[in-house]
């Protein structure tokens, strides 16, 4: 069984000291083999942000990790940086590779940096970056858990969360799932859920499911989402395939801490 841990949008500079604890605790007991970031890992991209979300990431206990930068990571006031080095601060805390990649027996997890300069939240996939997602996909093997992470959603529950989806969704979803991918991973709106693809691309060649994640230690929650973080769980040994992806919310309750709180069984689409 390998476990991966989703945590998104902790927004640092804006981090609850007591939830960070809590979300060090967990992941030192759910002992996770892999860790994927996607996105909005600071508050306003400043050095002294990245900073703090490195420490932290550093107390995870070394499993491989996929950091993507959110709309937050770009400078928005500093227009100078925006301009010519907007990734400066992210780079210099987790290095040069913005696409990054996790590729183990059990998970390949294919990173894609839908952001853009010139862009104040929205974000987009470009064909180039569908065509290599789609050529790292078919690359796979047959038993490796095969994941893609944006930032922004491919998939919104509500029309009220519709202006917050990638640009170039469609053509991304229909050659991803025809590629082999089997989840979308992403964050962007603080709205943690799990719904299969084609509840929105009613005609992709295969099954493909959407995995988004909640703001894991900021404040910046929504009325209907505490703090909140996914597991992902995965035996490739298993006939057939399937993956079970738990979220786990923060509640203040007791001593307070994360615990799960929703459970969904995911049985892999292999056509």
């Amino acid at each position: 069984m390998s476990v991966l841990l989703q945590i998104s949008d902790p927004h640092f500079g804006t981090e609850q000291p007591h939830v960070v604890e809590a979300l060090v605790a967990m992941a030192q007991s759910v002992r996770p083999d892999a860790v994927v970031l996607s996105g909005d890992i600071t508050q306003r991209a400043r050095r002294a942000e990245f900073e703090s979300a490195r420490r932290f990431l550093d107390r995870l206990s070394g499993p491989p990790m996929l950091v993507l930068p959110g709309n937050h990571d770009i400078p928005l006031f500093n227009l100078a940086a925006r301009i010519v080095r907007p990734y400066g601060n992210h780079q210099r805390s987790f290095g040069r590779q913005l696409e990054p990649e996790i590729d183990t027996p059990d998970f390949r997890v294919i990173g894609v940096n839908t952001t853009r300069a010139w862009r104040h939240k929205d974000g987009a996939v470009s064909a180039a970056q569908i065509a290599r997602v789609s050529r790292r996909l078919r690359g796979a093997r047959h038993e490796q858990l095969r994941i893609v992470v944006t930032h922004q959603p491919l998939h919104v529950p509500n029309q009220r969360d519709a202006h917050n989806l990638l640009h170039g969704r469609e053509a991304a979803a229909r050659a991803w799932a025809a590629a082999g991918a089997d989840l979308v991973m992403g964050g962007h709106i603080h709205l943690p859920f799990v719904r299969p693809l084609r509840d929105r691309y009613s005609d992709l060649p295969r099954d493909v499911w959407c995995v988004q994640a909640g703001t894991s230690v900021s404040s910046r929650v929504r009325w209907e989402a505490p703090n909140s973080v996914n597991v992902l769980r995965y035996d490739a040994r298993l006939t057939p395939l399937r993956c079970t992806v738990e979220r786990w919310d923060y509640t203040a309750e007791g001593e307070g801490g994360f615990s799960p709180a929703e459970v969904t069984v995911i049985d892999l689409d292999r056509r």
